[in-house]
């Protein structure tokens, strides 16, 4: 099944006005789930990403939405 995750730019304005809105939304054909922190698992179950908001500490270029992982990116231009 395809998945779509999707960061909500209004959510994350919102927040920063003082309310406490998920800022990130999983988007499937049949269901939407919200969240602001999400774990990328691979076939076996094991965590290869994670997309993270901290809207209270922001990384120091100032992103509020990130993501981390260990393993080996490919740049695609």
């Amino acid at each position: 099944m395809k998945n779509i995750i999707h960061v909500n730019q209004h959510n994350i304005k919102a927040n920063a006005k003082g309310a406490n809105l998920p800022v990130i939304t999983c988007k499937t054909y049949k269901s939407n789930n919200y969240a602001n922190n999400v774990n990328i698992l691979d076939k076996e179950g094991n965590i290869v990403a994670t997309i993270k908001y901290s809207k209270d500490k922001p990384l120091s270029c100032g992103a509020k939405v990130w993501i981390e992982t260990q393993n080996e990116i490919q740049i695609i231009s």
